[in-house]
């Protein structure tokens, strides 16, 4: 409810401004005189790309630390349509998408949870939710730039090096986004914009909207602005996965023959079929993503002279998203135990007779099974439906006084919150049992497989069974409170001391439900025959798959459940359906939740914390720092000299809350305690920083920095609660709240040469010495009993339940903690090249091109639980090479551009899960294009393409790459106009 009054009175608000601005436009334009000119301000908004190019470059020429720029081509005109896809075009910036946008982002090979974003001024988090193979929902620091629209913004700049005065928390970069301000460009100013797009996959429109008005007023000293945006999107995201792959060993007792000859009684000849790594779940999946995004920014700025400015910005985004998720699949090879007389229909791996095989070594020591045909698979078909919504909200009041000519003070104050919500996501299984002639082909490489279904049937609904329903809601909060003082000495021109005070609140919540009984067991599997007996037609749907190019002998639809007519079907809006007072023999389970299954009884849809405790927890954190920086300009022997040196001083104080089981036995009586944990904990850091830059000749800069940098660990690193989830894979999770943060010396050194206005080729070096590291552990599969946490069995039999496979003896389990390890060197290079080809006879002199390449390589030490070296290789998401390039054509009424974006392969795992060396993300290409006609001062048209050779998002397992996931999202196309005034 306040979410709703609040947007109301965002809304109104709005409303009454913009009438306010344009009531005032005919006065402004009239009776105001013009505006003094400052170089500054003007800069801001800029007209063209070529002059939004020069612009930013101005800014990194000017800059004492390593800073790169971009700034908007005109008022609410940002160069690309996401936020990242404009950051991505910065040297040694690479991004990670969902559903084909951008999400996130990486600084010369460190990952999205290393660098720091604010948001005129203030520190800011967003997290949203992705699919499962994009990361699921952000429970992390790192900042989902998918929440915004890029129309909101103006400029953004990344910080490279460290310098005293820029907020601590980045080993990578900080980067900041700053939205519009009434004196960027004084005066009346209205600019709307609007944009059909089509995606060829899809076969959908999307619409995009933005329009920004502001004034000033009173001799331009009170200013006033409003903007908004909107865009729908409506996208298919269709391909394959498998979810990783394993030998049938790690499924024990692995097949029960191999092409005639019984395992248990012939172990020899089946070692080399169970000893072969296979698809964990062959499947292949189909995505419906419907998102719709709002933003607005609001800003006031008041200068009552000269020497005073007071601004107060308002920032509010609204990111809603609906997500089905549609597969056909089977769960029969990562299924584990030994099949009986009474073991349930679906057994799992033991039930197959595997009738053909082909096994290859793509490195020694490692059999592939790239072909099978099996007898007796359960096939799978299921469809999962997300509602999924971010709520961004920030208030920002800034001021700067001039005291004297010397000295002068800037403060902020500020707010933001970030309030994820899945308030749905549902699933339903069906299974059809014991299918004979099932077969796999992945022979082709990392790209679709041949799937055949044997004697299953993919058309008929009621020739399935009910097999599962999983019912999950998820909330992320995260929001900041900042005060920061900052005061600027002028000792002399050579000279400037500043110093300054910063405290700042954080705080996270995360709140995680699942179909409880008030128990940790995993109660998704369905027995209950009255939900078994209704027909599967009455609420099934078909999945269309024929636009993808798959090869020949794959379906091309299949059936599935409709999950909007099984919530009626199946009684999924009832929460009191098959109401029951739980039992557990042999235990008393007590759980701070306050659920009434033991006491007057729960339905079976009733929703709990007590199944996703890893997920529920509370981290507070207060970061108090000071520093001091000089700033100094003078010359050396006739050289120019200048550049910053200082230290700042930090204080990170934090509180853990977080949720467990702890078992005990009392007079021969077993409980099972559900109780918080809370840890408490507090670190110093002494961050010193100097950057410095030559000026040998008018046109050549060499520049020099040092630092010691800190980072804080991820958020769900911090939970000191243990989880156990009995998904489709067995994991035990804990957190670690007395890790200490990541910390590094840093050393960068660059050459830039401005050759001529607008131009740039420059070298830059850079080293960082990761001193502490933090590593989540994720150990080989296990029996429960090896857990390093000290847990019982008796805890995995609870929360098992009656999953199939699940069970404490068998080698199932996989145990997930974070410590810190040494780290290791991280190192690497970027060129830049930037021109406008203005030395060129005409046409040509209206070309112009930006490149740039980076290159970056480091060596971590990856520990195992005991302590042992377990492998020694680069960091998670880093990639060695990646490079932009963008070749543009600008006259007074075209201006049109390409640009390409290359990423090489990275690592997401090491050592990698499931008997693998590493996991990692194959390299991408990307090709986007635009073409802007003006057609007189106020109007002009145009024309954008995204992702012109629909690159595909390829994920894999082992180093020998193996298929993990392979998905395709389409080309995407824009045509609009824009109107300014």
């Amino acid at each position: 409810m306040a979410v709703s009054h609040l947007r109301a009175r965002l809304l109104c608000g709005a409303a009454a401004l913009a009438s306010v601005l344009a009531a005032g436009a005919a006065n402004a334009q009239q009776a105001a005189p013009p505006a003094a000119a400052d170089d500054t301000v003007e800069a801001v908004v800029v007209t063209g790309f070529r002059n939004s190019l020069a612009q930013a470059l101005n800014v990194k020429r000017s800059s004492a630390a390593a800073v790169d720029a971009i700034y908007a081509e005109d008022m609410a005109k940002f160069p690309d349509l996401n936020l990242s896809e404009s950051i991505q075009r910065i040297p040694g910036v690479a991004i990670a998408r969902d559903a084909g946008e951008g999400r996130q982002i990486s600084v010369r090979g460190l990952g999205a949870q290393f660098t720091r974003v604010r948001i005129n001024g203030m520190e800011a988090l967003t997290t949203s939710g992705g699919t499962d193979a994009s990361g699921g929902t952000n429970r992390s620091r790192s900042f989902d730039f998918n929440v915004f629209a890029s129309d909101l913004f103006n400029r953004i700049t990344v910080q490279k090096t460290a310098s005293a005065e820029t907020e601590e928390g980045s080993l990578g970069a900080t980067v900041d986004l700053n939205t519009a301000h009434p004196f960027d460009k004084r005066g009346f100013n209205f600019a709307v914009s609007g944009k059909m797009g089509y995606n060829d996959q899809a076969k959908k429109a999307s619409p995009r909207v933005a329009a920004l008005i502001s004034n000033t007023w009173r001799d331009d000293t009170i200013g006033a602005l409003f903007s908004v945006a909107y865009s729908q999107r409506d996208l298919l995201d269709e391909g394959t996965s498998t979810v990783r792959w394993q030998t049938g060993t790690a499924t024990a007792p692995g097949f029960r023959s191999v092409k005639g000859a019984t395992c248990a009684t012939n172990a020899a000849a089946c070692a080399e079929a169970n000893g072969a790594v296979h698809p964990r779940i062959p499947r292949f999946d189909w995505y419906r993503n419907k998102q719709d995004r709002l933003g607005m920014t609001g800003s006031l700025q008041w200068a009552p002279d000269d020497k005073t400015t007071v601004s107060f910005d308002v920032l509010y985004a609204d990111f809603k998203g609906e997500r089905s998720e549609d597969f056909l699949e089977t769960f029969t090879p990562q299924t584990a135990g030994a099949c009986t007389a009474t073991s349930p229909a679906s057994c799992g791996i033991n039930q197959v007779d595997v009738v053909d095989y082909t096994v290859t070594n793509p490195r020694s020591g490692f059999p592939v099974m790239t072909k099978g045909v099996w007898n007796n698979v359960d096939l799978k078909t299921e469809q999962r439906y997300d509602k999924l919504e971010t709520e961004f909200r920030q208030f920002t009041l800034a001021g700067e006084h001039q005291f004297t000519d010397k000295l002068k003070a800037k403060g902020v104050i500020g707010f933001s919150k970030s309030t994820f919500s899945n308030p749905v996501q549902n699933t339903v299984q069906w299974d059809q049992y014991n299918v004979q002639g099932y077969s796999f082909d992945y022979s082709g490489g990392d790209t679709y497989p041949v799937i055949k279904y044997g004697t299953g049937d993919t058309v008929n609904a009621d020739a399935w069974t009910l097999a599962e329903i999983r019912m999950v809601q998820g909330y992320v909060d995260n929001s900041y409170k900042t005060a920061q003082f900052d005061l600027q000495y002028d000792w002399s021109d050579a000279f400037k001391l500043k110093g300054g005070l910063a405290y700042k609140a954080y705080n996270t919540d995360s709140t995680a439900f699942a179909r409880s009984n008030g128990t940790t067991a995993n109660i998704n599997p369905i027995s209950s025959a009255d939900l078994r007996n209704v027909p599967r037609s009455s609420y099934a749907q078909t999945i269309d798959f024929s636009s993808l190019n798959i090869p020949a002998g794959n379906v091309t639809s299949w059936i599935t459940p409709d999950l909007q007519k099984a919530i009626a079907a199946l009684h999924m809006d009832d929460v009191n359906y098959g109401k029951t007072v739980t039992t557990t023999p042999g235990a008393v389970w007590t759980s701070p939740f306050g659920n009434s299954c033991f006491t007057s009884g729960c339905g079976i849809y009733n929703l709990g914390r007590e199944p996703s405790l890893g997920s529920n927890y509370t981290i507070d954190e207060w970061d108090t720092t000071g520093y001091v920086q000089g700033d100094f300009n003078f010359d050396v022997g006739g050289v120019p000299v200048r550049g910053d040196i200082g230290a700042r001083y930090v204080q990170t104080r934090q509180k853990a809350l977080g949720y467990g089981v702890v078992p005990s036995t009392v007079n021969g009586v077993n409980y099972q305690t559900i109780s918080a944990t809370t840890a408490t904990r507090s670190y110093n850091d002494f961050l010193p920083a100097l950057n410095v830059v030559v000026e040998p000749t008018e046109s050549l800069l060499l520049r020099f920095g040092a630092a010691k940098v800190m980072s804080r660990p991820n958020l769900g690193s911090l939970t000191p609660g243990v989880n156990i989830g009995t998904g489709s894979t067995k994991s035990v999770t804990s957190g670690n709240p007395f890790l200490d943060p990541y910390r590094a010396k840093t050393a960068d050194a660059a050459v830039e040469w401005y050759f001529q206005p607008g131009a740039l080729l420059s070298f830059a070096y850079f080293y960082k010495d990761i001193s502490t590291f933090v590593q989540s552990y994720t150990s080989a599969l296990s029996t429960f009993d090896k857990n390093p946490f000290g847990l019982p069995d008796s805890a995995a039999v609870a929360a098992c339940g009656t999953t199939p496979g699940c069970a404490p003896n068998l080698p199932v389990w996989q145990f997930s903690t974070s410590v810190n390890t040494p780290g290791g060197p991280l190192k690497g290079f970027e060129i830049n090249y930037q021109q406008p080809f203005t030395f060129l006879p005409a046409p040509f002199d209206k070309f112009g091109v930006l490149a740039n390449y980076t290159r970056v390589t480091s060596n971590v030490t990856y520990l195992s639980s005991t302590g042992a070296v377990a492998a020694v290789g680069p960091l998670t998401n880093l990639s060695k090479n990646s490079y932009n390039a963008t070749l543009y054509y600008e006259t007074k009424k075209i201006s049109t551009r390409v640009s390409a974006a290359y990423r090489s392969k990275y690592l997401t795992q090491i050592p990698g899960r499931n008997g693998s060396d590493v996991e990692g993300t194959k390299a991408t290409l990307n090709f986007d294009a635009s073409l802007t006609y003006t057609w007189n001062k106020h109007l002009a048209f145009t024309l954008e393409a995204v992702n012109l050779s629909n690159e595909k998002q390829n994920q894999y397992y082992d180093s020998s790459q193996l298929v993990s996931f392979y998905h395709e999202t389409g080309r995407e196309f824009f045509a609009g106009f824009r109107y300014t005034f």
